[in-house]
């Protein structure tokens, strides 16, 4: 007879389910969310850790894209910006509205045309809470201060901020917890057509082969999407694909804080692209992005010395206080798989998205390109398409619906969903032992689940060990079960900002804890969430 271990690998390991989706980034999650909300079974498989790649690397806005009017992707802005403040709504301890300040001399776009975007900014999409643009006057205004003596005029309007690698994990774990099966660093290595369904084997370096038999399969690669919609077309007779991807690197650097001020700033450079330069982590500057074409291994993009000489510059036109290199404390580079739309000019590629699922085999949903702002209409419209093939009519139900811990109007106070600061204040008093800082980095990233986390400790030496400045056991612990963490970088640079701060000894030492929770895993739980990561697909 088979031991009930044995019992739970097996039922583990030969799955069955509505939809599987390829990737773990904010499209997939969002699909996957989606999906299980409304009673669909649904698995979720990522050959690295949650976010580990494009969704990670942003800007960390959540923003209409004043940019993109200039390339007249209208309907592209409108669409986002209706997205914008039902986004901040809904998780506002991860996201909050920012006022951007845009200074402005001779050598730019003219006034005139500046205004008009903003006008259409401002009335494209309904604002609720979000304030209008408007000029300013930069010497009698915070945001001036910094900026050198030649700046007198300016704009602000505004936009949002996204802690984007939480935004992705948030949704990951609701879709968890209406019955989502979330597969981190596990490869799907295999799909083939069967019974009018697919057959997918997935693979972990450690723990072999998972078969899973899925109804539909949605395939939220990222930079990879070409490559998995390819390799299933080929093998499964149904043709090339009809789309392809632009592969655009992006680079930030971020360096100590160079204003005091909350504002951030939108920058006009010579070479017509814009950089942003926004308040980060409370003691820096996030300073970017950079575009450009990029052709290698889209799991090992770096930034280079081109790129941070490039955002010091650009920073340094504006400033008073000018960077070099020597001042980046640290810097992320990514690739945004962007619909190719044989754009000559890498930041004109659009940003919308586009899904495709082909009709002549069993529902196979691409989805190509996209943008953080948008991901949950594109969720709802790769529900609305792949549904009436799985014989399902359930509404959608996410415009309106919290992610985890943004549930503030039910914290014990009566406040709007978006006001963080009043929970914050409450959520300080409740744990008066805490420090300052550190109140305030638990409410930021957990919202009314930072209660849940900190699992009835009283004191600070409840916490258990300090593994690495500001990062104690108790809170590795719950990253760590509940939230798919399992390396120094996932909780450290993902899931936290924790980085910031660590130096090498104190990353050993999380790791070497973190390898001794992978020991004392159930095996059951063990074979589906491997701790090693697996190469990236071929």
């Amino acid at each position: 007879m088979q031991s009930m271990q044995q019992q739970q690998q097996q039922q583990q390991q030969q799955q069955e389910c509505d939809i599987l989706v390829v990737g773990g980034g904010i499209n997939g999650v969002g699909i996957a969310r989606d999906a299980a909300g409304r009673g669909l079974r649904v698995i979720l498989c990522e050959q690295h850790d949650l976010a580990q790649h494009t969704s990670s690397a942003s800007t960390k806005l959540i923003h209409g894209g004043l940019r993109y009017l200039e390339y007249y992707e209208f309907k592209l802005v409108r669409k986002a910006l209706q997205e914008r403040e039902l986004l901040l709504r809904s998780a506002p301890h991860i996201m909050w509205p920012l006022r951007f300040v845009m200074p402005h001399d001779h050598s730019q776009r003219p006034a005139w045309m500046i205004r008009a975007g903003l006008f259409l900014y401002d009335h494209l999409a309904k604002r609720e809470f979000l304030p209008a643009s408007e000029g300013i006057a930069l010497q009698e205004h915070a945001a001036g201060k910094p900026l050198k003596g030649n700046f007198r005029k300016g704009f602000e309007y505004s936009d949002g901020w996204v802690d984007d690698a939480r935004l992705v994990v948030l949704n990951a774990l609701d879709a968890s917890e209406h019955g989502a099966n979330i597969l981190t660093r596990t490869k799907c290595v295999d799909v083939r057509q069967q019974d009018n369904g697919w057959h997918a084997t997935l693979a972990s370096e450690q723990h072999g082969r998972i078969e899973i038999k899925a109804r539909a399969i949605v395939n939220a690669a990222g930079p990879w999407t070409a490559q998995f919609a390819k390799a299933a077309a080929s093998e499964n007779g149904s043709g090339s694909t009809t789309h392809g991807l632009r592969l655009i690197k992006g680079s930030h650097i971020i360096v100590p804080r160079l204003f005091e001020h909350p504002y951030a700033y939108i920058f006009q450079n010579p070479d017509k692209r814009i950089i942003f330069a926004i308040p980060y982590q409370d003691e820096f500057t996030l300073i970017g992005t950079t575009d450009l074409e990029y052709t290698g291994d889209p799991g090992q993009v770096t930034i280079s010395d081109g790129e941070i000489a490039y955002l010091c510059e650009m920073t340094n036109r504006y400033f008073n206080k000018q960077i070099s290199a020597a001042d980046v404390v640290w810097t992320y580079s990514g690739v945004r798989p962007l619909l190719d739309d044989s754009s000559e000019n890498a930041a004109a590629v659009t940003r919308d998205y586009l899904l495709e699922c082909d009709e002549k085999i069993a529902p196979f949903l691409n989805v190509w390109g996209g943008k953080i702002t948008t991901y949950r209409k594109l969720s709802e419209e790769a529900l609305a398409m792949l549904l009436p093939r799985l014989g399902s009519s359930a509404p959608g139900w996410t415009a309106g619906a919290p992610l985890p811990g943004g549930d503030l109007q039910q914290a014990g106070v009566l406040v709007a969903t978006y006001d963080f600061a009043t929970f914050a204040q409450q959520f300080s008093r409740q744990f008066p032992w805490l420090s300052s800082k550190l109140a305030q980095r638990y409410a930021r990233c957990y919202g009314t689940r930072a209660v849940r986390m900190l699992g009835g400790a009283a004191r600070i030496e409840d916490l258990g060990e300090e593994l690495t400045p500001g990062m104690f056991e108790r809170e590795a612990r719950y990253l760590f079960e509940i939230e798919w963490a399992r390396s120094a970088e996932d909780i450290l640079w993902r899931r936290t900002k924790c980085g910031l701060y660590a130096q090498p000894q104190h990353v050993a030492r999380l790791q070497q804890w973190l390898q001794e929770q992978a020991i004392t895993m159930p095996p059951a739980t063990a074979a589906i969430n491997a701790p090693e990561r697996v190469n990236a697909m071929q």
